[in-house]
């Protein structure tokens, strides 16, 4: 199951993209957010509809990434994990698992495919200054 920390168990306790999609629309919402709620922001997007929102919805509270209450006729939704924990634990992943855990490749595969803008290095190297200070 999602832990709150972040981190990720077996491959089916992961969250999907759809998955994030309700993610983030939960995490950006001012408190409990209903089915509703969460449509009117990835609905229209995703093409999506009620129903289809109500399915990863379900999946995230049963891999305890979000609990829910029911109010009335209907359920609210709250994150459980947090969204900066859980980038940090995807990045660790992804890193891990593409780039052998080390930074410096994933950066220098990036300068190579020519994915960096100008703006990018410029906010790297800030970056590298200010972490080195």
């Amino acid at each position: 199951m999602p832990r709150k920390s972040g981190s990720q168990g077996e491959n089916s306790d992961r969250i999907t993209d759809a998955e994030h999609a309700v993610m983030e629309a939960l995490w950006d919402h001012a408190g409990p957010a209903s089915a509703q709620d969460v449509f009117d922001v990835v609905g229209a997007s995703r093409g999506w509809s009620l129903a289809t929102v109500k399915t990863p919805l379900a999946r995230l509270v049963q891999k305890q990434a979000s609990a829910t209450r029911p109010v009335g006729r209907r359920f609210l939704y709250t994150p459980s994990i947090d969204r900066v924990e859980y980038v940090g634990g995807e990045s660790r992943r992804l890193l891990d698992k593409l780039f052998g855990g080390r930074a410096a490749s994933l950066v220098s595969h990036l300068a190579e495919s020519e994915a960096l803008s100008e703006k990018d290095l410029t906010e790297i190297e800030a970056l590298l200054k200010e972490l080195k200070q």
